[in-house]
């Protein structure tokens, strides 16, 4: 499991292991308490590929059929927070929505790669919440404003990689002020990971740290002013941010 920190200045990559952090990188090189450290995002992406509608399960909910292609949006860089920090809600909204996703971060530059090969291009997983305007999304009709909020891609704490976790049937679930909102298996997904790199692939590279959001399950729900949201996938962890 690896992430992403500060310490004073520096900011460095370290992997965790019972509540301590091991770094290698230069001048951050050593042992550190996790709790001495700020939780960064594990990666800086160019972008942040999203899916819309990818569980069985959600399709039901919204009595709506299945795609037959995966129905892709994008959320900016500046939209990125990590781990423990505020998701701020915007004053032209009046809806504010958690979305508890599985993402996948990407760990090699990449273009045409076939599923039988996407599992070389991923750094590993993580969690991620696709905080939505749900009023501006449904106002709009199309996304591009209610997804891009600074602070509306929370994601993190860490990375796990392919070789530390099998991703194909996790529960994930989505907790607000301690109350389960959501709560799905992977195993649900429409579109596994494998053919969403091979789909992605073919229309956009894909850079070093840049994130796919796997889609949510059913259960999205309101967010208010004063909330604790977190985002757990099994065996990969607990995402927790407070709304401001």
């Amino acid at each position: 499991m690896i992430g992403r920190f500060r310490s004073g200045d520096n900011v460095f990559y370290g992997e965790i292991e019972d509540g301590r952090v091991y770094s290698n990188e230069g001048v951050s090189a050593g042992t550190f308490e996790l709790s001495e450290l700020r939780v960064l995002p594990p990666s800086f992406p160019s972008k942040i590929v999203c899916v819309g509608l990818n569980y069985k399960d959600h399709a039901d909910e919204l009595s709506m059929e299945v795609p037959d292609t995966p129905v892709l949006f994008l959320k900016p860089p500046s939209a990125v927070i990590g781990h423990g920090d505020k998701i701020i809600y915007p004053p032209s909204s009046s809806r504010v929505d958690y979305e508890a996703e599985l993402a996948v971060v990407i760990g090699k530059r990449c273009k045409n790669i076939s599923a039988e090969k996407a599992e070389d291009v991923i750094a590993g997983y993580t969690c991620f919440n696709d905080v939505t305007a749900r009023d501006l999304q449904q106002k709009d009709g199309q996304w591009t404003r209610a997804k891009s909020f600074d602070t509306f891609a929370a994601f993190g704490p860490y990375i796990v990689s392919t070789d530390e976790i099998d991703v194909s049937d996790l529960k994930i679930s989505c907790r607000v002020n301690g109350e389960t909102r959501q709560e799905s298996r992977t195993s649900n997904l429409i579109f596994d990971i494998p053919f969403l790199i091979e789909f992605i692939t073919e229309i956009m590279t894909l850079e070093v740290g840049d994130v796919i959001a796997t889609g949510t399950p059913p259960g999205v729900g309101e967010l208010q002013r004063g909330d604790t949201v977190e985002v757990e996938i099994q065996g990969i962890g607990t995402l927790r941010n407070e709304v401001v």
